[in-house]
């Protein structure tokens, strides 16, 4: 069974290649405190569905190519979006 993880898309400019930022809960192994650790992965996009701010399931598969070892499986979640205003120019 391949491993599965869930995170957000934080960069789809490269074509067909989406990073996937995962965050997870760790516990330190002296002090026994939990901290939140964060890692970057680049999974393949055939169909390049997934924006920035989805949150997607990446599934491990063979490489194919030097970083990419993950695949999308789904797009669990789509962003609502970004509003972009405009600019008031004020000559004096």
């Amino acid at each position: 069974m391949a491993r599965t993880l869930t995170g957000v898309v934080k960069s789809d400019k490269r074509d067909k290649t989406i990073t996937v930022s995962v965050t997870s809960r760790e516990t330190h192994p002296v002090y026994r405190k939990q901290y939140s650790v964060t890692r970057k992965y680049t999974a393949h996009d055939e169909k390049n569905v997934a924006k920035v701010g989805d949150t997607v399931l990446i599934k491990e598969s063979r490489p194919i190519s030097k970083t990419k070892t993950w695949v999308l499986e789904k797009v669990l979640e789509k962003t609502a979006g970004t509003i972009e205003l405009k600019d008031d120019e004020v000559t004096v």
